[in-house]
């Protein structure tokens, strides 16, 4: 494995800090500010400041005092939308990932893997999507046909259909080229009912094949990075591999993707949620070894690194071997694994029991790891 120095670029985040350490450059972590009066990167990194801002600003301005919507809300992936004849699954998602363009996907891919798998952590099968784009002025027309091309597809993919849309242009210098959101609507199969609120001690946690692949293949890109073996991001939708869960009987009782913060923050906000501790065996954490290498090199923790076509589940621990069996089934799902259990011990705490008998607890990321990921 190699790296190199590039220079800096005028669209250089100056919160994104390159260091010098033993001939190699590495990103490294921006530390929040003590600032608690504006937004910083942190706040959309799926860590601590990201779970303030959602609990402490959006929920008390946005839901209080609306009919029908409680005060504190579950926060799940997918909102459940229960009608006389059928539950819906409805969800949003802003993506501005840089660069546009990188290992295994690309922006518009991204915007229609991560909606539908958020439908599919609710159990939904995706029926449509709506987009809408900002373009900023000067954005070439043939790499916006390149992403028109990859959502395309990706929608075909995942068998899902874009139903309507909208378009707006902002000045030069102001976009970044091009943000997409992207809404989701699914169907969830009857009698299905996912969420923390399941979760119990006793229950395994399986994650559905090895970590880290999405957020190395952007950093490879954004810093230059080359790799004797390439890494390429595992952007997949997501309902396949829950469908033929749920097809077999399986009672899961929660479902998260690892995105922003990667498995350490999925199972910190499941916890949390559920009011369970969660011990991991360090050991069977799947990391693949060119993942593994890259992490080594830049002081990352695979835990915390960004996914974008896996999946955690928590199931009753007698059923774990057959998740583990289905998943592996499935192109990228090789390295499923059980990581641990929920137990009643140590609430809302994370721990990792590593191979000499050392416990280490998986805090969420205080900071942002890597911005624009997603």
């Amino acid at each position: 494995m190699t790296a190199e120095k590039i220079p800096e670029s005028k669209n250089s985040s100056p919160t994104s800090e390159r260091s010098f350490a033993g001939g190699i450059w590495s990103p490294s972590c921006p530390v929040p500010s003590l600032d608690k009066t504006t937004i910083q990167l942190a706040h959309g990194g799926g860590g601590r400041l990201m779970q303030q801002l959602i609990r402490e600003v959006f929920l008390p301005l946005m839901t209080g005092g609306q009919p029908g919507v409680a005060a504190s809300p579950p926060l799940h992936d997918s909102a459940t939308i229960n009608l006389s004849q059928a539950r819906l699954a409805f969800t949003t998602d802003s993506y501005v990932v840089r660069p546009l363009f990188f290992p295994g996907g690309d922006i518009g891919r991204l915007a229609v893997y991560g909606t539908v798998n958020d439908l599919a952590m609710a159990g939904a099968r995706p029926l449509a999507l709506a987009t809408a784009f900002i373009l900023e002025e000067g954005f070439p027309l043939e790499d916006l046909r390149r992403i028109l091309l990859s959502m395309q597809e990706a929608a075909k993919n995942a068998g899902v259909a874009f139903v309507t849309g909208d378009t707006k242009v902002v000045d030069r210098g102001k976009g970044d080229g091009v943000f997409i959101t992207t809404t989701g609507i699914g169907l969830i199969r009857e009698g299905v009912e996912i969420g923390p609120h399941r979760v119990q001690p006793g229950d395994a946690i399986v994650v559905s094949g090895d970590l880290g692949r999405h957020g190395i293949a952007i950093l490879s890109v954004r810093e230059g990075l080359q790799f004797e073996s390439p890494v390429e991001s595992d952007c997949c939708p997501l309902f396949p591999q829950v469908d033929a869960i749920l097809a077999a009987g399986i009672n899961v009782h929660c479902l998260r993707d690892l995105t922003r913060g990667g498995l350490a923050s999925a199972l910190n906000e499941i916890a949390a949620d559920a009011g369970v501790g969660m011990e991991l065996d360090e050991a069977a954490i799947p990391v693949s070894e060119p993942v593994a290498a890259a992490c080594e090199l830049l002081g990352l923790d695979p835990i915390y690194v960004a996914c974008e076509g896996r999946l955690v589940a928590i199931v009753p621990e007698k059923e774990a071997e057959k998740t583990c069996e289905i998943l592996r089934q499935f192109p990228g799902g090789e390295a499923a694994a059980v990581l641990g259990r929920c137990v009643a011990e140590h609430p809302r705490i994370v721990i990792a029991k590593g191979p000499w008998g050392t416990d280490r607890v998986i805090d969420l990321l205080s900071g942002e790891q890597m911005p624009r990921i997603c």
